[in-house]
């Protein structure tokens, strides 16, 4: 008699890392969703094993079952990221994340269970950040799917027993997609002007770049409403965060990553985004809607038109443009601190760290409490060839946080766990370095915290019906339907060319150009999309140039850009018309409202060099 061996027959058991009741040590990482198909767990212990993770899975029936663990080795020929998976306390036989694969299914071997509840846990090997997905267990041996497309997200779904099609969250006036800064304050800009808003975040936490996770001081403008929603809370976390929660109007979704943009002609009607915690997915109606997503999600997802990279000089005369285009950007940073401890601090050997760092031995900096960065940290040796940073009128010279930066000439939107893996490594093997080379000047160093989420550079770049360049700038160009005033000196990175660097997680030099500190204008062109009839925009992915965007993209300017975006919105609603529209028929109603609403930031339009230096 044949076995029945049909799907209804088989025992499936689906346990994903979002859903584990206790993480202990390890931390939900969900930055590359996207690209790996999934959030997992992480064991971040810099250096020490992290308590284990737990959690309880109902078995359906008596079996035999095949364990296979989604887990990545993220550096292949060393393996720092080990860990064991132990079922009803017992451990597989294999230590997962050995395996010299990216991100796989990997075979755990057969477990006998009754059926009932059952118990799992990850157990930590190294505190060098093991990664773990999910755990799948299926009393026929197959091979669970592992391309990170469709076909596994309906496979999950099933198996979690999710709808097939997303929830329906209601219709709103404006949807706003990113809650940096700049979606902050467009969102509570909007639901101030009796507009209905979603705000769609992707991370745990309000902020973006200047959010407790990253830390960076919100540079550029200030302005009444950025004060207003910067303010820190005790655990470093943003007021915005509280502000919008209590307002009415506004329906804050964190945890929440876009995925899918509905459009009807170059209309959009709705969006898609999958919760972290779950994976349940949502659909956003909405009449208009903000891309404050830093990335250009908007346009990446529903096919607009953006610019990459830098400008070649001739097309917009700049003189800090590169004589020939090509896709540079600005990388990703990772924020870290250290400390001297008590007692001494053992660090184990991490062949695999110094390959990275070589002979780097700077540890300068660091970001010492969320809104003060450009630390000072321990140093062996002279780098000249690495560029420090002065401020004028200052004796004190520095490494800046910035400094350490990778990604130039990758693709940040696929690989982006790349070149945070890379920056950690150095930052690991810089520390070991640092503690190898001076033993007993810093037996007691330690890290105290090291950042798993990037500090996001350069992305790709909207376009717009008018694109702001350095000469409109460096000019104080006068335009009709300018809307707001920015701040801040140009802050272009140039990185070593591809593959020539010893230090490839450095700068090889970085521009500061001050120009005449004076505020700038951007056109209200720069904030709406030249490819959607409804896509308004706020942040550094507004219609601008590389070097424009290397002032106009800071987090102070950003809520500039909100605030005018969230009244454009306003506008479009009240008149049925489009952005566009606004620019043709309704600029000076525009303007004035956006009058009215920053009447007293010019008084806080300091340049950002001053910011920079009162932080300093």
């Amino acid at each position: 008699m044949s076995q029945d061996t049909s799907r209804s027959a088989v025992a499936e058991i689906l346990v994903e890392a979002d859903s584990f009741d206790d993480f202990g040590g390890w931390i939900l990482d969900s930055q590359f969703e996207s690209k790996m198909g999934s959030s997992y767990l992480m064991a971040h212990g810099l250096g020490r094993p992290v308590a284990n993770a737990q959690t309880e899975f109902t078995v359906p029936m008596d079996g035999t079952y095949t364990v296979w663990v989604r887990t990545k080795d993220w550096v292949p020929e060393h393996h720092p990221g080990r860990f064991r998976v132990l079922i009803d306390g017992r451990p597989l036989e294999r230590e997962f994340g050995a395996s010299g694969l990216d991100w796989s299914w990997e075979n755990g071997g057969e477990v006998t269970l009754s059926k009932g509840r059952t118990s799992l846990t990850l157990q930590d090997s190294t505190g060098f950040s093991g990664r773990c997905d999910a755990i799948y267990l299926v009393t026929d041996g197959r091979v669970p799917t592992n391309s990170p497309n469709e076909e596994m997200r309906a496979w999950r779904k099933e198996l979690k027993g999710l709808p097939e099609e997303p929830v329906v969250e209601g219709d709103f006036d404006l949807v706003v997609i990113g809650g940096g800064v700049s979606g902050c304050a467009a969102a509570l800009t909007a639901a101030r002007l009796d507009q209905t808003v979603a705000l769609i975040q992707d991370r745990p936490v309000l902020g973006g770049n200047a959010s407790p996770e990253i830390g960076i001081m919100p540079r550029g403008a200030q302005g009444e409403l950025l004060a207003e929603i910067g303010q820190r809370e005790g655990d470093g976390n943003l007021k915005a965060q509280a502000i919008l929660e209590a307002h009415p109007n506004v329906s804050l979704y964190l945890g929440h990553r876009l995925f899918a943009v509905h459009q009807d002609g170059n209309r959009i009607t709705s969006v898609d985004a999958v919760e972290t915690l779950g994976g349940v997915e949502r659909r956003f109606n909405g009449k208009v809607f903000i891309d404050s997503s830093g990335v250009a999600m908007v346009a990446v997802l529903g096919g607009g038109e953006t610019r990459f990279g830098r400008e070649a000089q001739s097309e917009y005369g700049e003189s800090h443009a590169p004589e020939n285009a090509d896709e540079m950007h600005h990388g990703n940073t990772l924020f870290f601190r250290t400390r001297m401890a008590e007692k001494p601090v053992p660090f184990p050997d991490v062949p695999w760290a110094t390959e990275i760092s070589k002979d780097y031995a700077d540890l300068g900096g660091q970001i010492l409490r969320p809104g003060k960065d450009n630390g000072p940290g321990p140093r062996i040796g002279n780098h000249p060839h690495v560029p420090e940073f002065q401020f004028p009128d200052d004796e004190d010279v520095f490494t800046a946080s910035h400094f350490w930066e990778y990604g130039q000439w990758l693709d940040p939107y696929k690989e982006g766990e790349r070149i945070r893996d890379h920056l950690m490594r150095a930052l690991f093997g810089t520390f070991s370095n640092v503690k190898t080379m001076d033993p007993e000047k810093h037996a007691n160093l330690e890290f105290e915290y090291m950042a798993h989420v990037v500090a996001k550079g350069e992305y790709r770049r909207h376009v717009g019906d008018y694109t702001l360049s350095q000469v409109d700038i460096i000019e104080h160009r006068e335009f009709e339907d300018d809307i707001v005033m920015n701040a801040g000196f140009f802050c272009v990175h140039c990185a070593f060319p591809d593959g020539e660097a010893k230090y490839d997680f450095r700068l090889e030099d970085w521009i500061m150009d001050l120009r005449d500190s004076k505020p700038y204008a951007i056109p209200y062109r720069c904030l709406y999309s030249a490819s959607f009839d409804n896509l308004l925009l706020a942040g550094k992915h507004i219609s601008v140039t590389h070097v424009a965007a290397t002032s106009a993209k800071f987090m102070g300017n950003g809520a500039q850009h909100g605030i005018a975006s969230a009244a454009a919105a306003s506008i479009c609603n009240a008149y049925g018309t489009t952005p566009r529209g606004v620019y043709e028929e309704h600029l000076q109603e525009l303007k004035e409202t956006v009058a009215e609403l920053t009447a007293h930031d010019h008084r806080h339009f300091k340049g950002d060099f001053e910011l920079d230096a009162a932080n300093h």
